[in-house]
C-alpha cells in the first residue's frame, strides 16, 4: 500500500516549471516507489531502471529511443550508471523546450550531481529524498512511535512484519552498500569502512576526531576524512558544522557526525528492540539524529549548525531559513530540563525562536522565546515565524 510523501507537491510543482527534475537520496529510501506513483499521473510516460538489464539494453542506441517519446514524462532510474546520458538529455531538452521532459533519479550523490550539474545547468532541480519521517507515519495504526525510533525510515526495515525481520533487512542492506556499492570509488576497502561506520556509530551525535579515528584503524587522518566525505555524499552520513558566528567565544570547530537514519544507527549497534535501545548510552544522540532527519525533510533549504564552547554552552542545532535563526535543543524525556550551558548558548546565537524536541504528547511554552515541542509539531512552529509559512 502506497504511503503518501511528504514530498509529492514538490516534485509535482518542479516538474510543471523545469524540463529536468532530479530525485536524490539513499537506496531504498523511496524514490522509486514516489516516482512510479507520480508519473501514473500523466497520461503519457516511460519509467526505465537502469539497474535492469532489459531496460538498458533499450538505451543502446538511446538517441533514437528518446528522441521518438518526445511526448512523454521520461523517468530513468539510477541514471548516474549511464553517465553518457547527460549530454544527451540537454541536447533533447534544449530541442523540446518543454518541462516535465525527464525526471531522473540517482543514489550516488556526488557522482550524479557532477555528472548532471555540467551537463544541465539551469535545465534541472534537485529534490533530495530521505526515507520517511513521523509526519508521514502518524495515524497509522500498525507503526507506533518507538517501531520508527528502533527501525528507522527505510520503507522495508519499517513495514517489516517483525523486530528480527527488519533487523535482518538492515544488516544486508549495511553489507551491500559495502560490498557492492563501494565497488564504484577507487581506494576505499569495504573492512576498514566497516569499522570506520561502527565507530561513527558509537560516536554518534559527537563532535569528530580525525586524529583519534585514523590512529584506531591504522590510516592517515586524511584517508578518514575521505571516508567520512564518502558516506556523506552517498547519504550513509551526515556531517553537521559548527555555527561560528560568535567571534567573541572560544568556540569548538569541529563537526558532529549523525548516522542518517536510526534503523541504521540501531543495526551498526547491534540492537535489536526498542527496548535495548532506550537502554543504550547513545539513546540521547539516537534522539538528536531523529529530529535532525526530520529537520532536513521538513526544511530542506536550511542550513544546519551545532553550537558548542569551551566554555561549556551547547545548542544541539542551529537552523538557518529564510534568512532567520532558530534554536533547537532535543531532550529525550517527556519532562525535559534546560541545563545552564544550553540558556548560555541560547544568548548566545540570539534565535527568533527555541525549541526544545520531546518525545511527550503534546508541547508547551516553557519561558519567554522557548517552547517544548514535539517531533510533529516542530515543522508548523517554525513555519509560523517564516514570511512565507511553509
Amino acid at each position: 500500500m502506497y504511503i503518501k510523501r511528504i514530498y509529492e507537491d514538490a516534485v509535482l510543482a518542479s516538474l510543471r516549471n523545469f524540463p529536468v527534475t532530479a530525485l536524490t537520496g539513499p537506496r531504498q529510501c523511496g524514490k522509486s516507489t514516489l516516482a512510479k506513483h507520480l508519473i501514473a499521473q500523466y497520461g503519457n510516460s516511460i519509467y526505465l531502471d537502469l539497474e535492469r538489464p532489459s531496460d538498458l539494453a533499450k538505451l543502446e542506441n538511446a538517441e533514437w529511443f528518446l528522441s521518438s517519446r518526445k511526448d512523454s514524462l521520461i523517468c530513468i532510474d539510477e541514471v548516474q550508471r549511464s553517465p553518457g546520458l547527460f549530454p544527451l538529455i540537454r541536447s533533447l531538452t534544449d530541442e523540446w523546450d518543454k518541462p516535465a521532459a525527464f525526471l531522473l533519479l540517482g543514489s550516488a550523490s556526488r557522482e550524479l550531481m557532477q555528472q548532471s550539474s555540467e551537463s544541465l545547468a539551469g535545465r534541472i532541480n534537485y529534490i533530495r529524498i530521505a526515507p520517511f519521517v513521523w509526519s508521514e507515519l502518524r495515524g497509522r495504526a500498525e507503526t507506533a512511535f518507538e517501531t520508527y525510533l528502533n527501525r528507522g525510515g527505510f520503507p522495508r526495515s519499517l513495514l517489516a512484519a517483525a523486530d528480527d525481520v527488519s533487523y535482518e533487512w538492515r544488516q544486508s542492506f549495511i553489507a551491500a552498500f559495502l560490498e557492492r556499492d563501494l565497488r564504484e570509488w577507487a581506494g576505499f576497502a569495504p573492512l576498514t569502512m566497516r569499522r570506520l561506520w561502527q565507530m561513527l556509530a558509537h560516536n554518534n551525535g559527537q563532535t569528530v576526531n580525525y586524529s583519534a579515528l585514523a590512529s584506531s584503524l591504522g590510516v592517515s587522518a586524511v584517508s578518514v576524512k575521505n571516508y567520512i566525505d564518502l558516506l556523506a555524499s552517498v547519504f550513509m552520513l551526515d556531517v553537521i558544522p559548527p555555527w561560528v558566528n560568535n567571534l567573541g567565544k572560544r568556540l569548538v570547530k569541529a563537526p558532529k557526525i549523525y548516522l542518517p537514519d536510526t534503523g541504521l544507527l540501531t543495526a551498526l549497534l547491534g540492537l535489536r528492540s526498542f527496548e535495548e535501545a532506550m537502554g543504550h548510552p547513545g539513546f540521547g544522540a539516537l534522539w538528536e539524529q531523529t529530529v535532525l532527519t526530520n529537520l532536513r525533510t521538513y526544511f530542506p533549504a536550511a542550513e544546519i549548525f551545532h553550537y558548542r564552547t569551551s566554555g561549556g554552552a551547547e545548542c544541539d542545532f542551529v537552523i538557518k531559513l529564510h534568512g532567520r535563526l532558530f534554536a533547537a535543543e532535543c531532550k529525550a524525556s517527556p519532562a525535559p530540563k534546560l541545563s545552564k550551558g544550553n540558556y548560555s548558548a541560547f544568548a548566545d546565537i540570539s534565535p527568533v525562536h527555541t525549541f526544545v524536541v520531546t518525545p511527550a504528547g503534546s508541547g508547551w511554552p516553557m519561558a519567554p522565546g522557548i517552547d517544548a515541542v514535539t517531533l510533529g509539531e516542530i515543522r508548523v512552529k517554525i513555519s509560523n515565524f517564516l514570511e512565507f509559512p511553509l
